[in-house]
């Protein structure tokens, strides 16, 4: 086995309501175990679209996986798109309803069982696979040796249905490769010259290995991933090509371990026993999400704040009046007043700060929508920068910005 298709079916994706996380998730976990996604297609809960796609499917990959179109009412198409296309009919399977009518009890629902009986019926050739967090099964059909799964659509039952049971009985049915991979995170140099830079040692990798650029706010990430049947030997291949690519840009690299710019910074603030907050405005927050989405952030980060209104900033960060109506709200200077009230308010070895607009409308003092100013103060010593971004949605923009100040955190940290 070694090509997949992904098939998404529900008119919500279409209209652009609802976004497919499904997809990436699946073809990550994919990947992990040596399967390749060739394709992914997004199509209408219309009974000869899901027939017509499981045939275009079949041709390209040797596993198929559909997510979405399962419901409890009599009127779900791609059970019936199913049972026609592997020429099948839907009966009750009481194994099913069992599982239906125990999940249901637990959870004080059992007055609405028979209105969910419908999720219990299946293609009578499928295999089912139960599903502990919802109602609907994930069902398994197979043809000329290519396997086809269905699985309903909301992200939290197709996860568990993923990792706990479709990859584990893949890897026990086939033989599939491993596939190791590292991640070596790159600052300061753009993608081009970075590329031009390694293009020699790029050349030169093992038919094995693959390289990958990852572009992230304004670090690029280089994925080196390795695939084979013995992981040990994997691992030790990756770590032999790393050691000769970092003479090459060894003043450039912040990380040839970890993926996520917070997971590096967290590392480094437990390595040197550092503490750390937050002062946030323009970012609303985004920075101590980042800083805390990290297991063991507890150990490092003791609060953060969000000062929106100029007012609060003058009122718990003790930002000068002065220096507000004289450089404006939106000024280095007032973020440098904003991380050092945040470090005395939280007693912590370094803070940082933002102001600025996100948009979509001008700031309060008519600057420009993309224009922020932060601040990274580390014990006495202030580390401030400008960026202006008008191009960036308002979540684009927030995300960007507190990516490139754990960014230059972690490059100060390296650098003391």
């Amino acid at each position: 086995m070694e090509k997949a298709v992904l098939i998404t079916i529900g008119d919500e994706i279409l209209s652009g309501n609802t976004v497919d996380t499904n997809s990436n998730f699946i073809a990550t976990e994919l990947k992990n175990i040596g399967v390749q996604v060739s394709q992914i297609f997004t199509i209408s809960d219309e009974i000869e679209t899901i027939k017509k796609t499981l045939k275009e499917a079949f041709k390209i990959g040797d596993l198929i996986i559909t997510t979405g179109g399962l419901g409890p009412t009599r009127d779900d198409k791609t059970k019936k798109a199913l049972a026609e296309f592997f020429n099948d009919e839907i009966a009750l399977d009481e194994v099913t309803f069992e599982h239906l009518r125990s999940y249901m009890e637990k959870r004080g629902r059992l007055e609405i069982l028979e209105r969910n009986r419908e999720q219990a019926f299946v293609p009578t050739k499928s295999t089912v696979f139960q599903n502990n967090f919802g109602t609907a099964p994930c069902m398994m059909m197979e043809q000329d040796g290519k396997l086809c799964f269905s699985l309903p659509g909301v992200p939290y039952e197709v996860k568990p249905l993923i990792k706990d049971q479709i990859v584990s009985y893949l890897k026990e049915k086939y033989s599939l490769n491993y596939i190791t991979t590292r991640i070596i995170s790159v600052v300061g140099i753009p993608e081009s010259i970075l590329a031009d830079t390694i293009e020699n040692w790029e050349l030169s990798l093992p038919e094995n290995l693959a390289l990958s650029y990852l572009p992230i706010g304004t670090r690029v990430k280089l994925r080196l991933t390795a695939t084979g049947e013995n992981e040990a030997y994997l691992k030790q291949q990756l770590e032999e090509e790393i050691q000769k690519l970092l003479p090459l840009i060894k003043d450039n690299v912040i990380a040839t371990t970890e993926d996520k710019i917070e997971k590096i910074l967290g590392e480094l603030l437990i390595e040197r026993k550092l503490t750390i907050s937050t002062a946030e405005s323009c970012t609303g927050g985004e920075l101590a999400k980042m800083i805390t989405s990290n297991s063991g952030s507890s150990k490092y980060f003791l609060g953060g704040i969000i000062p929106y209104a100029t007012e609060k900033k003058i009122e718990i960060l003790k930002v000068k009046k002065e220096t507000v109506e004289e450089f404006t709200v939106v000024s280095e200077q007032v973020a440098q007043e904003m991380a050092k009230g945040c470090q005395i308010l939280f007693d912590t070895n370094i803070s940082l700060s933002t102001t600025g607009v996100a948009g979509p409308g001008k700031g309060e003092d008519g600057k420009d929508i993309g224009t922020v100013f932060y601040s990274i103060r580390m014990n006495d010593k202030e580390h401030s920068s400008k960026l202006y971004m008008p191009h960036l949605e308002r979540s684009d923009f927030m995300n960007f910005v507190s990516q490139k100040i754990l960014q230059d955190l972690v490059g100060i940290l390296i650098n003391e």
